[in-house]
């Protein structure tokens, strides 16, 4: 099964979130950039505020789409002990990447958001939306970042993923929607017709739109 794109995927990953449908302690929060077209469907599907929830990789140094683990929004660190351990990358390699993607987080949360405050996630069901997992290391820096915001429930929501990553994240999160466990999986993009990069401009287009 392939997705048209990610306006499609998100359309059909909110057929499996129905029982979330108009109620007031729902929140969607989308992955940026390429989790937003996704969840922009969800949340209008669902009669639900949408914002963003920023995380990045942290790409090893010369080989960046690497990971060796991943930042969120508030300074959470989740870190790939056998990728770090194998290629014995130091702690101060570790800082000095993870303070240049923090810049970015700031960067993309002014961006996206302006002066307007983050959403309150105390007592609410939040559904973390993104366009795929991979490995789910951005997914489970987002899930730790969240937690400590005391939500009522965090719900991971995705259209395609490997069925492996999808139970390693059962452990993470309380619940996880993965509308589809292809095998080979291989990678994200591979499951879309159209997976072109969205763009800064797309979501904060999307976010004004969901406003």
């Amino acid at each position: 099964m392939r997705f048209r794109n990610r306006s499609e995927a998100g359309q059909l990953l909110a057929r499996a979130l129905e029982q979330y449908k108009n109620r007031p302690d729902v929140l969607v929060l989308a992955l940026p950039r390429g989790g937003v077209p996704v969840g922009y469907e969800v949340a209008k599907a669902l009669n639900a505020p949408l914002d963003v929830f920023i995380v990045r990789k942290l790409g090893v140094p010369g080989h960046e789409e690497l990971a060796m683990g991943a930042i969120a929004t508030g300074g959470t660190r989740v870190l790939s002990s056998p990728v770090i351990e194998q290629l014995n990358i130091p702690p101060s390699v570790i800082d000095r990447v993870a303070s240049r993607e923090e810049e970015e987080i700031r960067r993309r949360e002014y961006l996206y958001r302006g002066n307007n405050p983050a959403p309150n996630i105390s007592n609410k069901i939040v559904i973390l939306v993104d366009d795929g997992l991979a490995t789910g290391s951005t997914m489970k820096a987002a899930i730790s970042a969240l937690r400590r915001q005391n939500p009522k429930k965090i719900v991971v929501a995705v259209p395609t993923a490997p069925a492996d990553t999808c139970e390693e994240l059962r452990g993470e999160a309380d619940e996880v929607i993965c509308a589809a466990t292809p095998e080979p999986f291989y990678a994200v993009g591979l499951w879309y017709e159209d997976f072109a990069q969205t763009t800064d401009d797309e979501v904060k287009k999307l976010m004004r739109r969901a406003a």
